[in-house]
């Protein structure tokens, strides 16, 4: 699989990172970086927890990253999570919100997983 492909698997915008990255190599590197990083769980606990700030941090973080990467899917998901979260308190919004953003998140880490396997 292509770094290319990887990015279309995951609804994402090779283009787009290719231009602000400037090469394939530091594209898989930080792609790389985001599938081992652990926001995703702070997200969960925190909210597991009733934490709606650190919860509302966690999904800026995760919209902000999906930005710079261009992971465009993940980056909608999480930015409406992170809109629902703004003002620090729950909706019956959050847990649908939640459960689609998991969805993607899945969605790119099982795509990028993919390409490092190809990568051996």
């Amino acid at each position: 699989m292509t770094t290319r492909e990887c990015y279309e698997l995951m609804g994402a915008d090779y283009e787009d990172v290719l231009g602000r990255l400037m090469t394939e190599k530091l594209v898989k590197k930080f792609l790389y970086k985001f599938a081992d990083a652990r926001d995703m769980e702070e997200l969960k606990s925190s909210l597991a927890a009733k934490d709606y700030d650190t919860a509302f941090r966690m999904a800026h973080n995760l919209k902000g990253v999906c930005a710079n990467l261009s992971i465009t899917r993940l980056g909608a998901s999480s930015s409406e999570l992170c809109e629902e979260l703004r003002d620090g308190k729950y909706t019956d919004q959050v847990e649908p919100l939640l459960a689609t953003v998991l969805a993607d998140y899945e969605a790119t880490l099982e795509a990028i997983g993919k390409l490092q396997a190809e990568e051996g």
